[in-house]
């Protein structure tokens, strides 16, 4: 659950890995060295067309299957643990296996246990989030509450990042993308075309963007926009606006 301007680094989850426990039911008698060979095909780089009840057009997509082991198996019941792509279907994902086995087959249940950095693990109950805040409304305690409610830059964790001088900041919260000019330090192994998030040099999240240059780019460029800024983050004025130039400033953003 994303809260007030958190809400806007949504795309950094949404675009990041996703990991699932699926319990798929095959249609027909299958081996499980049968089963596993049907798993190791479907690992990889994979072709997927949406299901008919999707809310994205129905062509193929390329998507990621990262790993996928059997869990448990009862007969024609088996357990799955799948880590995937954004925008991976696992129903589709069961119907294809089926179809490759020649039985059939479909998704029973599904429980997602990781979301980007977000796993099952540290997820919290409805009745934790009550009791921290509680605490913190009527002892003024805010332990309780910093484990469940988390920093917005924990969602961004996974992305690539690049740091930007204080004198650079506010012109990104008023939309400006951000130029070669205004960058720190830049990590490695960026590429162009990445989502990337745009930090403060102290590690604070300022906004997300989509990267104009490679990291090797950035580094050489002596002019130029380094990342088109797409959503931000952290509120205006928060840092001095001093910066002068170099930066081309967006509106509506």
């Amino acid at each position: 659950m994303l809260l007030e301007d958190a809400t806007k680094s949504a795309p950094a989850i949404m675009h990041s890995g996703k990991e699932y426990i699926c319990l798929m039911e095959l249609h027909g008698d299958v081996s499980d060295e049968e089963l596993e060979k049907a798993l190791q095909l479907f690992t990889g780089d994979i072709y997927q067309v949406p299901p008919v009840r999707s809310s994205v057009a129905r062509r193929p997509r390329i998507r990621t299957i990262y790993s996928s082991r059997i869990v448990e198996r009862d007969g024609r019941h088996v357990l799955l643990e799948v880590a995937c792509s954004a925008g991976t279907y696992m129903r589709k994902l069961c119907h294809d296996i089926g179809e490759y086995l020649g039985v059939g087959a479909h998704m029973e249940e599904l429980r997602r246990i990781r979301a980007g950095p977000f796993t099952e693990r540290e997820s919290a109950s409805l009745l934790d989030v009550y009791s921290a805040w509680k605490a913190y409304r009527e002892e003024g305690d805010e332990e309780e509450l910093r484990k469940v409610v988390k920093p917005v830059e924990e969602c961004v964790k996974l992305l690539p990042k690049v740091y930007v001088l204080d004198t650079a900041v506010d012109a990104i919260c008023h939309g400006a993308d951000l130029a070669v000019v205004g960058i720190a330090r830049v990590e490695s192994g960026i590429k162009e075309g990445d989502l990337t998030a745009i930090m403060t040099l102290k590690g604070e999240l300022v906004a997300l963007g989509i990267s104009m240059m490679s990291s090797e780019q950035m580094l050489e460029a002596t002019e130029g926009i380094a990342i088109d800024t797409t959503r931000v983050i952290m509120e205006r004025q928060t840092y001095p606006s001093i910066w002068k130039g170099g930066l081309r400033k967006r509106p509506n953003t």
